[in-house]
């Protein structure tokens, strides 16, 4: 499948308590299902929670997540599919974004998803980053001390929009999906902010990552609101 063809798509669900039971479950039988699914190359299932500390402190049981890389002409099949309305169905909000990578280093899961990137970026468009890492058992709480300043700089950049801390476990296996008004203030953010420039430092020095990826994409399409984490 070329390049063209394929595009990342992120979902986020808010459920009702009553449905926080059919979400740990569908952790499990949705990963395969979705990976199943025709057109797709690359799915996983995701908790959420605030991103500030990265514990299990964070948790949200009330929001999901998915993540998947689909065919653009399996995307409406995709978007109205018995995986996706059994949360739709389930849930209070929400939120959609359809993704083309700009640029994507280092693995998720031992390949890189998001290896096919667009060939140049829409000068208005706004940008979305995914950052997801795999935590030495042994660096855990160093790592959980160091995040902290970086969430502060993270919320008060400017053009940040809003950011949902994500993770396929409770301990381990942390990231965040966040969105930019631009290119530039994400790029202002990653090498000027001194806290960030601080843990990138670290990450060298005392090498708490067995697996680290970071994506950058530009937003094709937003469809809903993701208010319960925004800060403007």
């Amino acid at each position: 499948m070329s390049s063209d063809e394929r595009v990342t798509v992120a979902y986020f669900f808010t459920v009702k308590s009553k449905s926080i039971p059919f979400a740990f479950m569908s952790m499990a039988t949705h990963a395969l299902r979705t990976r199943l699914f025709t057109g797709i190359s690359f799915a996983k299932m995701l908790g959420t929670g605030s991103g500030e500390t990265f514990t299990p402190n964070d948790a949200n049981l009330y929001r999901w997540g998915m993540v998947v890389v689909i065919g653009k002409d399996q995307l409406a099949a995709f978007d109205q599919s018995s995986i996706i309305n059994a949360w739709r169905s389930r849930s209070t909000s929400e939120f959609r974004a359809v993704l083309t990578p700009l640029s994507s280093h280092g693995l998720w899961a031992k390949k890189n998803p998001f290896d096919f990137t667009a060939p140049q970026l829409n000068a208005d468009a706004k940008i979305a980053a995914i950052t997801r890492a795999r935590i030495k058992w042994s660096k855990n709480f160093i790592f959980w001390k160091s995040v902290p300043p970086v969430v502060t700089d993270l919320h008060q950049s400017p053009g940040f929009i809003a950011a949902i801390g994500i993770g396929e476990a409770p301990i381990g296996l942390q990231g965040t999906f966040s969105l930019w008004e631009s290119a530039s203030a994400l790029r202002d953010f990653a090498y000027k902010g001194a806290a960030h420039q601080k843990a990138i430092a670290q990450t060298k020095e005392i090498d708490w990552y067995s697996e680290e990826l970071f994506a950058r994409f530009e937003v094709l399409e937003l469809r809903g609101e993701i208010s319960s984490i925004t800060h403007k």
